[in-house]
């Protein structure tokens, strides 16, 4: 088979298409040909260090396909399942070793790009918006890069449990895929100081209930300081760099904001919770309530001109590599 394989951490320059023995399904693992692959910020950060793996590596987390082998132990998956998964590295590849325990059955009907789609970031815009900080009728968020993968969805979720939303975006086409998604207001950040813009449209220094923040770094402060007394801060990506270091004195002083720093995979530790996130999301999705749009195709070989896509903001809702 064929995968993308890093020897060094770096730029998008050190991908390497090559070839490698096909895997086979140790115990309680199923292997997989790839229908699909799902592009996320977090192969970025393990392609250029931030995030430390073992060398050489396969990159990839996420992807989705037909199960071809059972191993041992397997007993409610056979081969010829529809499967997906958000966390099994290794993932860039044309089959994949993906643990059972860690896949979720796709429902006829979806295709391989939604399939695909769906679960890191579909399952981060739930535990969002249903666990982290659960958004109700009454509460005001603000989430930034609205117009990404996660922001898409999470803006969409947040609407179907009834939140008003703002959302930051970098152009006006961002600003009118976010607002097709629901967002209430969207602020052309690279136009105006988006904290003070809120505050405009708000009428008020702290309108916010919770901040959603994949961005990390450059808006880090100024989130802060839009949330109201005892609300949350919730910094779950790093796109412009790692927040620098936060003193518990600055969550004091900002109305004794609560500051999580959330992961997927303690949101979806069991089986049953991976599956149950499936479920609704695949679930709105076929119902027309959770539009899942993918805004760029590449090949798997061409996987290096993703990343360089995706690091340089040019893309659009969810980026997935094909076969």
């Amino acid at each position: 088979m064929h995968a993308i394989q890093i020897t060094e951490h770096g730029s998008a320059d050190v991908m390497r298409w090559v070839e490698l023995d096909d895997p086979t399904a140790a115990p309680g693992q199923v292997v997989v040909e790839l229908g699909a692959a799902g592009l996320n910020f977090i192969d970025t950060y393990q392609r250029s260090g931030l995030y430390q793996v073992g060398l050489p590596y396969v990159l990839g987390l996420e992807g989705a396909g037909t199960v071809v082998e059972v191993g041992d132990g397997v007993d409610h998956l056979v081969v010829g399942d529809r499967v997906a998964w958000a966390s099994t590295p290794g993932s860039y590849a044309e089959r994949v070793a993906v643990p059972a325990a860690q896949s979720m059955k796709v429902p006829d009907g979806i295709d391989w790009e939604v399939a695909a789609a769906i679960p890191l970031q579909g399952m981060t815009a739930h535990y969002l918006a249903v666990d982290t900080y659960p958004l109700g009728p009454d509460d005001t968020c603000l989430i930034h890069a609205g117009a990404g993968g996660v922001g898409l969805l999470l803006i969409q979720i947040a609407k179907l449990r009834g939140a008003e939303v703002y959302t930051t975006v970098g152009t006006p086409e961002k600003a009118e895929l976010a607002k097709a998604a629901g967002a209430d207001h969207t602020v052309l950040y690279r136009d105006v100081d988006f904290a003070e813009a809120i505050r405009g449209i708000a009428g008020t220094e702290r309108p916010l209930d919770v901040v959603y923040d994949g961005v990390g770094k450059s808006v880090f402060s100024q989130s802060l300081s839009l949330i109201r007394q005892r609300g949350m801060m919730v910094t779950f990506g790093n796109a412009s760099g790692p927040v620098d270091p936060v003193s518990p004195l600055d969550l004091s002083a900002n109305g004794s904001i609560f500051l999580t720093r959330p992961t997927l995979f303690h949101y979806a530790s069991t089986p049953d919770e991976i599956q149950a996130r499936a479920d609704d999301l695949f679930g709105w999705h076929a119902a027309g309530d959770l539009d899942v749009r993918i805004g760029e195709r590449f090949a798997l070989a061409d996987a290096a001109d993703a990343h360089r896509a995706l690091e340089g903001r040019a893309t659009t809702g969810k980026v997935v590599l094909l076969p």
